[in-house]
């Protein structure tokens, strides 16, 4: 291919003012960069003709700004060609990188070469070959040998940016032969020599000295120990030796990592098909006669070997958790967490949560198994149980790791789903039975008052994180925990959480009692009926005055949850023992809300027959069949707009609707009610003054376990279900009754009735159709609309 790009002649003015030839080449930025402070003379070659002169400022940024234009003596079109493919053809022409000799007087010159070759991949690699073929590292590291036996500080200084340049090149065959057992050291020692430091680092003392192997178990395989040494030391260089590296270095180390995985991958690979290695380490970890240094030893020594094995592949790793429980790894755990060292303890709490995060089944197999020989006391999960309880640390991170590994024991979403199901059902019997007991005993402990008889921070963060793995376990468990529940009477105790002058801890027994609240269970419900279990949250949303923070926020957000799924009972709980209580809350409208929805059931139960129209009208209104659906619609459009002026609406009779007479009667009372109603409501809202934005709420009641605790001077009242005819109490005086519609037909008058307990779209559609005396809508108003 003819080479069409343009050669110059360039040329430099010196300081006697004379042109020096710089040779035939192509112009690059680079090449401009290393002329600033010059002047510039650029001549074709071909005829000698100036084609540019100019003064190179060495304060201006220069940049490459490709061809500018064409020679307009070069009749073919010239090609763009980056500079950066110009590197590339002319590496691929050229032949392999010279290094210099590896001399004393040539290591500056080395140093330069290596730095120039980082930024292009094409001369990292030439640059890689050369050191590779000519085994260039080991006679660096012999003049390292001399130049500090000499002390010579500059040659330590170049030799340091040098090796630090090969691990740049991220090439494994140098990593071989720089981690090698006769190279590595003096490698380290040329990483102590960093130019930018006063004085050296002294890595190899440390490795020698200070850090010492320790054999818990002999290992009799050689290369199985120098493969650990090395991995030690690589892993020393990674994370001490070598800089930090830059945003640009980062994936330039990249091979180096992937050495110390494969060497860990190694490793564990050789430990495990040491079946005496393991026999040994778990005879001794049971033994009761090893002493407590040495069954520290055995610890830490299983609690790294369990954390190599996360680099393996999942095949491989499945091999690994299955060998060691072969050998009796939960057993031993079992043991040693029940001695008294709390540095043993805590290396076995994190060598079984790599046992359960990977494997719980197993883990629950065991403890399953376990149980039918042993006594609760010692049984594994309690174990765990108890030092999360006993957990020293003030902010608890040892209780936290082990509650959440309760946590992943008890979800049955990681369950076995097998063909004879038994594990969920088994396992969560067995926790029931053996478990809970251990682990709700503080909560039962500390909350036998009214007030939790503990309260300071290190005791309620306990207390936080059993409520929380309880609400958990209403979420996700069915009879287990409802069962336990309304036997043990923990929804009480709980409650009384919300008296503790920690917030976390309330907010975490409302989320408790929401939970229950939100499966709408009716067996919950009878319960929390049958204890009056709102009376503590009243208490709570009344103890918190005025103040809008997360505990008001959370008992109106369950109050309204109640009122919005309409759940019939606790409703009417609410209103018939705690209305007098919550009656003056008019920021929000969920209590006036709940006061409706439980005069709507009262209207309905005191009238049956009311009721039972009703259901047959909406039945009329919304069961009828796709037939009759569309006997109606062909009517309603073959029917002139004269025959709808006279306001009636064409509806067919039914023939399963009551006759008129039977009709009118329940509505004309029901009319005359609410007509009555609404204007007592009218008179009462006249004297009121109008409120804007949200006030401070102003509550009338007092408890008789308790003092006043009003914000203004409200009578008293109680929180326990009053005479029926007491003055004030639900169900007396007028109720408030739902509006009805009425649509004339031309057979009669047929009464299309809803109620304001129907869905608020109904209520809206409803309420726009039933304004007295609107006209009816004519045929082109319907379709326009």
């Amino acid at each position: 291919m003819t080479d069409t790009r343009r050669r110059v002649k360039v040329y430099t003015l010196n300081e006697d003012r004379q042109w020096d030839d710089r040779g035939t080449g192509h112009v690059s930025s680079g090449y401009v960069e290393r002329l600033k402070g010059m002047s510039l003379l650029v001549r074709a070659e071909s005829d000698g003709s100036l084609l540019l002169e100019s003064k190179i400022n060495p304060n201006t940024a220069y940049q490459k700004q490709q061809v500018q234009g064409k020679d307009p003596s070069v009749d073919i079109t010239q090609e763009l060609i980056d500079e950066s493919e110009e590197e590339r053809f002319e590496d691929m022409s050229s032949p392999g990188l010279e290094l210099p000799p590896c001399e004393l007087s040539r290591l500056e010159e080395v140093a330069e070469l290596v730095a120039s070759s980082l930024p292009s991949p094409q001369r990292r690699e030439k640059l890689a070959l050369a050191l590779e073929n000519e085994g260039y590292i080991r006679k660096l590291l012999e003049l390292f040998r001399v130049c500090e036996d000499l002390e010579n500080r500059e040659g330590l200084h170049h030799l340091y940016d040098i090796i630090k340049g090969i691990f740049l090149l991220n090439r494994t065959a140098l990593f071989e032969v720089m981690f090698s057992e006769e190279c590595i050291m003096d490698v380290i020692g040329c990483l102590e020599f960093d130019p930018a430091l006063p004085q050296p680092r002294r890595h190899r003392e440390f490795l020698t000295t200070t850090a010492r192997f320790k054999e818990v178990i002999p290992i009799t395989d050689p290369e199985l120990r120098q493969k650990i040494h090395q991995t030690y030391r690589v892993q020393y260089i990674q994370d001490m030796v070598l800089p930090t590296p830059s945003v640009f270095e980062e994936n330039m180390l990249s091979t180096l990592h992937s050495f110390i995985f494969f060497n860990k991958v190694e490793i564990v690979g050789m430990l495990q098909d040491d079946e005496k290695f393991l026999t040994e380490l778990f005879a001794q970890l049971t033994d009761e006669a090893t002493d407590d240094d040495k069954r520290h030893e055995l610890v830490n020594f299983l609690k790294e070997f369990c954390a190599f094995s996360q680099t393996l592949q999942p095949q491989n790793r499945d091999a690994f958790f299955k060998t060691l429980s072969n050998m009796g790894i939960l057993p031993a755990l079992e043991v040693i967490l029940g001695m008294d060292d709390v540095q043993v303890r805590g290396a076995a709490t994190d060598i079984f949560s790599y046992l359960v995060e990977y494997n719980p089944s197993m883990v629950r197999e065991f403890v399953m198994q376990e149980s039918q020989q042993n006594d609760d006391d010692i049984l594994l999960i309690n174990l765990i149980i108890e030092h999360m309880i006993c957990d020293t640390d003030p902010e608890l991170g040892g209780a936290v790791q082990l509650m959440g590994l309760l946590r992943t024991l008890v979800d049955p979403e990681n369950m076995l789903a097998t063909a004879n199901k038994t594990e969920k059902t088994e396992f969560l019997s067995f926790f029931y039975k053996h478990c809970t007991h251990v682990l709700s005993a503080p909560l039962l402990a500390n909350t036998t008052e009214e007030k939790p008889s503990k309260d300071d921070f290190q005791t309620c963060q306990l207390l936080a994180l059993i409520v929380e793995l309880l609400t958990f376990c209403v979420e996700h468990h069915t009879y287990h925990i409802k069962n336990y529940i309304i036997n043990k009477d923990i929804l009480r105790r709980v409650l009384v959480l919300t008296a503790s002058q920690h917030a976390f801890l309330a907010l975490c027994s409302l989320r408790f009692m929401r939970k229950i609240i939100g499966l709408k269970d009716e067996f919950y419900n009878r319960y929390i009926m049958r204890n009056f279990l709102f009376e503590p949250v009243v208490k709570a949303f009344l103890n918190n005055g005025s103040r809008y923070n997360l505990i008001n926020s959370a008992i109106i957000e369950m109050f309204e949850y109640v009122r919005v799924e309409d759940v019939k009972s606790l409703t009417a709980h609410i209103i018939e023992n705690y209305w007098k209580a919550l009656e003056d809350v008019d920021y929000v409208q969920t209590f006036k809300g709940l006061k409706l929805r439980y005069e709507q059931q009262r209207e309905r139960q005191d009238n049956p027959k009311l009721d039972s129209m009703r259901s047959i009208l909406r039945n009329h209104r919304f069961r009828r069949d796709a037939r009759t659906l569309e006997d109606e619609e062909e009517m309603w459009f073959n029917t002139d707009e004269d025959d709808l002026e006279d306001g009636e609406a064409v509806v067919p009779p039914s023939d399963k609707m009551k006759n008129d007479e039977d009709l009118m009667d329940p509505i004309s009372k029901f009319m005359e009610r609410k007509k009555l109603k609404e204007s007592e409501e009218k008179e009462v809202l006249t004297g009121k003054s109008s409120l804007s934005g949200r006030q401070s709420p102003s509550f009338k009641l007092s408890f008789s376990s308790s003092p006043k605790s009003s914000l203004s001077s409200p009578p008293t009242a109680s929180l326990h279900p009053g005479s029926p005819g007491s003055p004030g109490s639900p169900g007396t005086g007028a109720r408030n009754s739902p509006p009805m519609a009425a649509v004339t037909t031309k057979s009669g008058l047929v009464g299309l009735v809803d109620y304001p307990d129907d869905d608020e779209e109904d209520e809206d559609e409803d309420d726009s159709d039933s304004k007295e005396g609107s006209p009816p809508l004519s045929k082109k108003s319907k379709l326009s609309s």
